[in-house]
């Protein structure tokens, strides 16, 4: 016994250190920058020698092809990829339920829910075809990935075709997760000697008393993922027309113009990842162009009219979802409250501006013309007049003009003014 105590000293430390556990948490649409962040992840699992990747996951959904490279980069993931759905309240809706059976292990906690999550539409009706196409090549994915984590595939397919939604419980009983956690440390312990089956092996799982090591999103990705938000995108694309707008109105001036320019090329970074309508960004373009000459052209609100109907309709196409099951729209809260006040601004406050660049001018030599003075003694033609409270000579174009007599200014020569009668 003394001989083998030595070596059993030798294994130990094979045994002693502690696992480590990459966790990511996703909350929100999902999104290139969301498939980067995963994919990262992965890696970042990978050089840890992490026992498996945490992925916190709360989303109504998103971009599918988006979905498309998140579960590609799980499947051929050399690290066990484990998808938790929390906290209580979150769900995995949509693009989520994709992900969340392409994990090696899938975990909800209680009071959350896991299905298809599909957004009201307020766009015309998309070809029947297209549509149908479209979502039997989505229900041929979904069952693919059940069927490669050996999942319910029926039901797989029921949330995409009849956009089923389940609670934890039932998740559980139909085999779509493979348990329920009520926290982290309690799915850890749970999967804890668990063998999960990667691309070439099979792994077992040591979670017991792992170290839990976040991996967040860099500053940067924070901010590519805020624009890649449609609503953000909406918002920075008409600040960046209104901005080079105003630049051109007034040269020179600087600000508007770069503030656009900025807007505009965050808004095409944000168009660049979302399912962009070509024809509803004409009309909201087209739309910039009626308010503009709605006020130089008398119009009767025409102009206006189709100008409002054109932004509200372009607002709502501009997002196209190639898929049915794709949770990507505008917030139509954001669009009324845009439509409203570009209306105001426009017909309002640019209109006032412009007006008022068109008034009469009332300083100056031009100032003069048409203003109104009083004769302090007869003009024939000759005399003095008295105008804004000072005395000046004036020269009659009317003929005689009589002491006290109102005249109006014609013009101007030589510091004497040139008047006509006037009214009494």
């Amino acid at each position: 016994m003394k001989h083998l105590l030595p070596y059993c000293f030798f294994f130990l430390p094979i045994v002693l250190p502690a696992q480590t556990v990459i966790s990511l948490k996703i909350d929100g649409a999902i999104n290139p920058v969301v498939a980067d962040y995963i994919r990262d992840g992965i890696q970042k699992a990978k050089e840890e020698k992490a026992t498996c990747l945490l992925i916190h996951l709360n989303t109504p959904g998103g971009l599918l092809q988006s979905t498309r490279i998140i579960v590609s980069s799980m499947l051929e993931s050399p690290v066990p990829v484990i998808v938790y759905v929390a906290p209580g309240g979150a769900h995995a809706g949509s693009a989520g339920a994709f992900i969340t059976l392409a994990a090696h292990v899938a975990a909800m906690a209680p009071g959350t829910n896991i299905g298809a999550a599909h957004p009201v539409s307020f766009q015309p009706s998309t070809d029947s075809i297209m549509n149908a196409k479209g979502t039997n090549d989505a229900a041929a994915f979904i069952r693919a990935i059940a069927e490669k984590r050996n999942r319910n595939v029926q039901w797989a397919e029921d949330a995409v075709r009849n956009s089923v939604s389940i609670t934890e419980k039932e998740a559980l009983q139909k085999g779509v997760i493979d348990l329920i956690a009520f926290h982290e440390e309690d799915l850890l312990d749970q999967v804890h000697g668990k063998q999960v089956e990667l691309v070439a092996t099979t792994v077992t799982l040591h979670t017991k008393d792992a170290r839990i090591v976040p991996y967040s999103m860099s500053f940067i990705e924070r901010i590519l993922n805020v624009l890649s938000d449609p609503s953000i995108a909406y918002i920075m694309m008409l600040l960046g027309l209104y901005g080079i707008m105003f630049e051109l109105y007034n040269p020179g001036a600087i600000l508007p113009g770069v503030i656009g320019i900025i807007s505009l090329i965050l808004s095409f970074y944000s168009m660049h990842t979302l399912p962009i309508n070509y024809a509803g960004l004409a009309l909201i373009i087209f739309a910039i162009i009626l308010f503009i000459l709605e006020i130089k052209i008398t119009s009767h609100g025409v102009l206006g009219i189709g100008a409002v109907v054109s932004l509200l309709l372009g607002s709502l196409m501009l997002i196209r979802s190639q898929s049915s099951l794709e949770f990507v729209r505008i917030s139509r809260i954001v669009i009324i409250a845009f439509t409203v006040t570009t209306t105001l601004f426009f017909l309002f406050v640019v209109g006032m501006g412009l007006r008022a660049q068109r008034a009469k001018v009332v300083t100056g030599l031009e100032g003069l013309v048409g203003a109104i003075a009083y004769a302090l003694d007869i003009l024939d033609p000759a005399g003095t007049v008295m105008f804004q409270g000072e005395v000046w000579n004036a020269v009659s174009l009317t003929g005689r003009i009589d002491k006290g007599d109102k005249v109006r200014v014609r013009e101007m020569r030589n510091l004497t003014l040139y008047v006509e009668r006037t009214e009494a």
